[in-house]
């Protein structure tokens, strides 16, 4: 937890839960936070994100553990170990006894979990009473968090915060698509230490998407291909929302570049990201600073947005700019690109959801929609991808339990653009348009280099197990018994380097597979020498 003075010009950092990030209020990364404060113009209280990187070599307690957690998870809610996330609350009012005649104060809370409701949530209960409390207040706080359980997906958590209980579910990644389960009936369960919040982790993408819901589609390409963005919004809130919407609308593929939901003239990549002496960088920007209207002009794609309208506004329909009409922040709402997709426009979406805009659908049903859209689009492309990757898995009967795995097919560009004749999207999307032009320009994109090297981990995580599983339906200690000694002993260390190897990785191995290997090595320690057997059954794997 993080807050700080602004009339007083210090930082004030308190520090409770986990591990602390700073090692003074002078660091880079609190002044960061003092510059992550809204502009001066808003009055009243405001919620925003922002992401930075994480210093390098500096340790992280809890890492191995979230990392199996991670294993469970949704792409989009899985963590980056290169950075963390700060949630901010921050209250702007008049107070004429301070000089500057603000009171201006921000509770920040930093985690390496993209749970961003979540932590809103939480910061929207207890940020409000803090401000009018002490210290005291936020150790409560702490010591409320610190009896969280772990955030493991899939189960209901209860997570008790001054008095009241939070009560939600972290999506896993075999939830049907297109869908956010939510706990219900919530009366049905009493807790007598205070009512209880249900909490979705999902966020409103329609009402992110709203202003420039004509260009979704577009919006969705540039995205997939990991083209430079910039998002100029009025505010801190409306930047950061409209970010992370963009960054979720290719769910379920990740998006692997960087993107930044807040990013100010004082974050530590400003000069790397805004200098024209070379290309703009694959990341998406959300700024506020009227500055950056003249500072990254020189980039391809801009999404100027104004104020995000309630439901019931119908927004008008606003066409694609030319980028040299954009020379400052008062510059009209619009995305301001010359790129060309390559995809015809699916006016289908686009009148459904300006029909649901004008029958008042509510702004959730609007998201779903909007929300299995993307999914389905991002599932058309992808799919023939996943098709051809898994026909460059070798054939099982290829996998010998006396050699090394078999290596995986080299990825062929040409190879696979002569699938998509037969089995291409169009078997499972209705839209026209240049498919082949876009897998070309994707298969350049950091968003496919992170898949397939996934991919490819996951598919020699395979075969690693099914070579165990080779490996146990042989008569092993039978093989030892007509070979050397030594033979043996190589065989039982190897076997054994493969058990640590299939803990360390978290292959996708059954116990059962790794039961019987283990009593394959006793055996054949057992059939060995005396002397053999002492060294074999107190020597550790290596």
């Amino acid at each position: 937890v993080l807050t700080f003075h602004l009339e007083m010009s210090f930082f004030d950092v308190w520090y409770e839960v986990g591990q602390n990030l700073f090692s003074d209020s002078n660091s880079k990364y609190c002044h960061l936070l003092f510059i992550s404060s809204p502009y001066v113009g808003c009055l009243g209280d405001t919620q925003f994100c922002f992401r930075f990187r994480r210093s390098p070599g500096r340790k992280v307690s809890l890492c191995c553990f979230l990392d199996q957690l991670d294993r469970d998870l949704p792409v989009y809610l899985k963590k980056d170990p290169a950075y963390y996330y700060g949630y901010v609350y921050f209250r702007q009012v008049r107070d004429k006894s301070l000089k500057r005649g603000y009171f201006q104060k921000s509770l920040v809370l930093i985690s390496k979990l993209p749970y961003v409701h979540l932590f809103r949530t939480v910061l929207k209960q207890i940020a409000p009473e803090y401000f009018e409390k002490s210290e005291a207040f936020l150790e409560a706080v702490c010591s409320d968090v610190d009896r969280w359980p772990p955030p493991i997906p899939g189960e209901i958590l209860h997570l008790p915060i001054m008095g009241i209980i939070m009560k939600l579910r972290i999506p896993t990644y075999r939830d049907k698509p297109g869908t956010t389960q939510i706990v219900q009936n919530m009366h049905q369960i009493c807790i007598p230490s205070g009512y209880v919040k249900c909490i979705k982790i999902s966020q409103s993408v329609f009402r992110c998407f709203c202003p420039v819901f004509f260009h979704i589609q577009m919006l969705w390409e540039l995205v997939l291909l990991g083209e430079p963005l910039v998002v100029m919004a009025p505010s801190p809130s409306e930047s950061s929302e409209t970010v992370l919407a963009l960054v979720s609308c290719i769910s379920p593929l990740k998006y692997c570049s960087d993107f930044r939901p807040y990013f100010t003239i004082h974050d530590s990549e400003f000069k790397e990201y805004t200098t024209r002496t070379q290309a703009p960088p694959s990341v998406i920007l959300g700024v506020t600073n009227p500055f950056f209207a003249k500072t990254l002009q020189h980039w391809p794609h801009i999404i100027r947005i104004g104020d995000i309208k309630l439901p019931g506004d119908v927004p008008k329909q606003v066409k694609v700019k030319k980028l040299k009409n954009l020379k400052t922040l008062d510059s009209k709402p619009g995305v301001y690109t010359s790129y060309k997709p390559y995809l015809n426009k699916d006016e289908e979406i686009v009148k459904q959801l300006q029909k649901g805009v004008q029958q008042k659908r509510p702004t959730e049903a609007q998201s779903v929609i909007l929300r299995r859209y993307f999914l389905e689009l991002t599932e058309s492309f992808i799919i023939p991808l996943e098709r051809y990757v898994a026909s460059l898995m070798p054939l099982q009967k290829c996998i010998s339990p006396w050699k090394s795995p078999p290596q995986l097919r080299h990825f062929s560009q040409d190879e696979f653009m002569k699938t998509l004749e037969k089995a291409g999207p169009q078997l499972t999307s209705g839209l026209k348009g240049d498919w082949i032009g876009l897998y070309r320009h994707f298969l350049k994109s950091p968003n496919f280099d992170g898949w397939f090297r996934s991919r490819q981990k996951e598919m020699t995580q395979k075969l690693e197990a099914l070579h165990l599983e080779a490996l146990c339906n042989e008569n092993l200690v039978f093989w030892s018994q007509k070979h050397t000694e030594v033979e043996a002993v190589d065989l039982v260390l190897k076997l054994k380097n493969k058990l640590l190897q299939a803990d360390r990785e978290h292959l996708p191995v059954k116990t059962d597979t790794l039961k019987k290997l283990q009593a394959h090595i006793h055996d054949i320690i057992l059939a060995l020498p005396d002397d053999l057997q002492d060294i074999l059954l107190k020597t550790g794997t290596t």
